[in-house]
């Protein structure tokens, strides 16, 4: 995470959003009223997606035993009925 106040910001904005983007740095920005956070869109959508599937009980235990399977394991789409 990246640190830096308004001025810098403001004067070096172009810098910072190239950061956040290609490197996937978090800046977080002071001001005198609170402070303010800059990230990639990926990133926003990734922790958005994440605080989505976390609010339905199991998804994390379902996530994470799902990693362990093999593939070998899964049923094919075909096998599906939706």
């Amino acid at each position: 995470m990246t640190n830096t106040n308004a001025t810098n910001f403001r004067n070096h904005a172009f810098e910072y959003f190239n950061q956040a983007i290609e490197f996937n740095d978090i800046i977080n920005v002071n001001t005198k009223n609170g402070n303010a956070i800059v990230m990639s869109e990926s990133d926003y959508n990734s922790l958005i997606e994440t605080l989505y599937l976390n609010q339905f009980p199991g998804t994390v235990k379902d996530i994470m035993e799902g990693k362990e399977t093999k593939i070998s394991d899964c049923v094919p789409s075909e096998e599906v009925e939706w």
